[in-house]
């Protein structure tokens, strides 16, 4: 049987000046999983995630961390529970080097570790190559490894990543795709990520969340993700 409820979703409505674009989402996110949140653009995918950590407020409904509501935390003090956040289009800071830009995730945790940074330099060893190279200037699939390690710096128990193929080339997609499911295995840490890429989709998720129009229409399971064309149907809901 699978652990504890880590999140939840109770009827979540959320949007942009007042336009409402999550409709009642309900979703149930047990530690230690992988969730994938799936469907084509513009149905609210990347709302829900700016939802669940707190760029954006709830207009109705619970977002609920551990059993308990945390829609009234600012995204700081949601992220000092331990919810991680890697946004599209990564945000590193380019004229920091890697190594402090993967400081900054320090603050969240409140101290330093050494035994995480080796964490991530163990699965990240370009980052270790490039320590001093100054962030602006890695490739974009340095700088999503970057923006990962960064958000692990702190330690977290729930990670959420959105759309972190884009604007990848796909071997590396397919080596960040097998880095996040072996720290999944190794460290228990459960991820929740918002993704077109059907590879990376196939390859990391154990079972996804389909959205259309603000809403959860279906859910895949891990057999079901084995064929590309139901996520293929699914994507295109």
């Amino acid at each position: 049987m699978r652990s504890e409820v880590i999140l939840e979703t109770i009827g979540l409505w959320s949007g942009y000046g007042g336009k409402p674009v999550l409709q009642g989402v309900d979703l149930t996110i047990r530690e230690g999983e992988i969730v994938a949140i799936i469907g084509r653009n513009g149905v609210g995918k990347s709302t829900l995630i700016k939802s669940l950590i707190g760029l954006l407020p709830s207009d109705k409904g619970s977002v609920l961390f551990r059993t308990k509501p945390i829609d009234a935390l600012a995204a700081y003090l949601r992220a000092r529970l331990g919810i991680g956040y890697v946004p599209q289009g990564r945000d590193v800071f380019p004229r920091m080097s890697v190594l402090e830009n993967i400081a900054v995730g320090e603050s969240i945790g409140g101290s330093v570790s050494n035994d995480m940074l080796s964490t991530i330099f163990r699965f990240f060893p370009i980052l270790l190559e490039r320590k001093n190279q100054l962030a602006g200037t890695l490739s974009g699939g340095q700088q999503q490894q970057l923006a990962i390690g960064r958000v692990l710096m702190g330690a977290p128990s729930l990670v959420l990543l959105d759309e972190p193929s884009e604007g990848i080339q796909p071997s590396i997609v397919q080596d960040i795709a097998r880095i996040m499911v072996e720290l999944n295995r190794r460290t228990g840490v459960t991820i929740v990520f918002v993704e077109q890429n059907i590879d990376m989709i196939r390859a990391m998720a154990q079972r996804c969340y389909v959205m259309d129009k603000g809403r959860v229409v279906a859910e895949l399971t891990k057999d079901m993700l084995q064929d590309r064309e139901t996520v293929r149907r699914y994507l295109s809901v």
